[in-house]
């Protein structure tokens, strides 16, 4: 392989894979790895288009400040570019981005603002405005503008559609191809692309519940009210000025949950770590494949790496918060219990463990309290300020075994206990030591019980 001199130089060429043991019906399945681009999203494509064709304008030079909105990846590929090429960049960002996305940004030495995601089009807040009226505010300042950038579908136009022809060549041709839309640059370019070179090509939507493309796509209609949707990227409560939808002729609306699902199976089956739009993309993939009754060759897009959302898609505890996964339901208090002791879920310290193990524990899973177990049985709890008032002052005290600072005064709640008997617990601002019998069972805190409400009322 050649050796090159950029990382900008390793953006787009990306590989393919067939799919091997994902059930898709009577056709082919193909994965476009766009997770493979260095900035580990497809939009790398478009952040160095944009601001390549922008400095071929004139229109901007290294060292000015660039702005713009995004849910996250056109960010992160705007922040690669910027990085090589000597622009200083802000990003208006809403807040259901992934913690990943935000460090990386970061990292890569750009400006994040943080903003609602619960406001539309329009609200003062809302990220694409907000950026918009930063770059108006900002001396100087060229607004990238994603969704109103010509430079954004051309790079799909000119560059990912031959690509992709090219490539699929190889395999026998292409039938049909499922993308997400965001800013719409994906679908906007390879439909022209397509109808120039590819006619026959079926174009197929893939959109999160809530946005309003599904309905406009299959129906016809506009809607101008949208829901709340925790896929990042994709979906629309408006249609983008550079958008082309007159060549796609279907959508799927893909909840959450199934989008979710549908990327941790790609990982469990085909090894291929993908983001929470790869989920959306995969189980549309999945529903039109099954729907047909003569094969075809279906391309679908790993849009980004699921490295940006461990903490979050392949994070267990979050998917469980938020009632993604299912578990077996006791009708107790068990139901609320995040982390079972009887799963070895529960995070634990021995009594003569060092009172640094229980700080660093608390640290790495997140958590402010643990339960000090000894043989089985259930002979404390030491939390974060039982940790501070013992070792202010005197910070050698961190070598002290943790029975010297744990609570052994123990109030216990048993198992059949009411929801309600709860409330004194967290009153007193404590947690609450589930039992049943002598047996331990688990804690229930605060954003447990939350969690617990919130799940009963979707």
């Amino acid at each position: 392989m050649p050796i090159h001199d950029s990382v900008l130089d390793l953006i787009a060429d990306t590989p393919i894979v067939r799919a091997q043991r994902l059930d898709t019906g009577v056709c082919e399945l193909y994965l476009k790895l766009e997770s493979q681009n260095p900035g580990g999203s497809i939009k790398d494509r478009i952040g160095l288009s944009m601001i390549e064709a922008a400095e071929a304008r004139g229109d901007i030079r290294p060292g000015d400040t660039l702005i713009e909105g995004t849910a996250g990846n056109t960010g992160i590929g705007l922040a690669l570019v910027a990085q090589q090429k000597g622009y200083r960049l802000m990003l208006v960002v809403p807040d259901k981005m992934s913690r990943e996305k935000i460090f990386n940004l970061k990292a890569m030495g750009a400006e994040v603002v943080l903003t609602r995601s619960d406001v539309a089009k329009g609200h003062p807040e809302y990220y694409q405005d907000l950026a918009a009226r930063l770059a108006d505010e900002t001396p100087g300042a060229y607004f990238i503008n994603q969704f109103g950038n010509p430079d954004n579908p051309a790079a799909h136009e000119h560059g990912t559609g031959p690509e992709i022809l090219r490539q699929m060549a190889e395999a026998g041709g292409l039938d049909a191809i499922v993308f997400g839309c965001g800013s719409s640059g994906t679908m906007t370019g390879l439909s022209r692309h397509f109808a120039e070179h590819a006619p026959d090509v079926e174009l197929i939507l893939a959109d999160p519940v809530g946005s309003i493309l599904t309905e406009y796509i299959n129906e016809g209609t506009l809607s101008d009210k949208s829901a709340s949707w925790m896929v990042e990227g994709i979906g629309e409560d408006f249609l983008p000025s550079i958008s082309d939808f007159s060549r796609v002729k279907k959508a799927y609306a893909i909840p959450d949950q199934e989008s979710f699902l549908a990327a941790r199976e790609l990982l469990r089956t085909e090894g291929v770590l993908g983001g929470s739009s790869t989920g959306t993309l995969l189980a549309a993939a999945l529903r039109y494949c099954r729907e047909q009754t003569t094969p075809k060759k279906v391309l679908v897009f790993v849009c980004d790496t699921g490295n940006k959302y461990l903490s979050k898609m392949y994070n267990d505890y979050w998917m469980l918060d938020n009632g993604f996964l299912e578990r077996e339901q006791h009708g107790d208090l068990r139901d609320l219990i995040l982390r079972p002791y009887s799963l070895r879920d529960t995070v634990v310290v021995a009594p003569g463990d060092a009172l640094i193990t229980a700080y660093q524990r608390m640290k790495l899973y997140d958590v402010s309290q643990l339960p000090v177990m000894e043989d089985e049985r259930l002979v404390g709890i030491v939390d974060e300020s039982d940790v501070l008032l013992h070792v202010y002052g005197d910070e050698a005290r961190f070598r002290d075994p943790v029975s010297t600072a744990m609570v052994s005064k123990l109030d216990r709640l048993d198992v059949k206990s009411p929801i309600e008997a709860l409330l004194p617990v967290f009153d007193r601002g404590q947690v609450a030591i589930v039992v049943d019998g002598e047996r331990f069972l688990g804690l229930i805190t605060r954003i447990d019980l939350l969690n617990y409400l919130r799940r009963r009322v979707q």
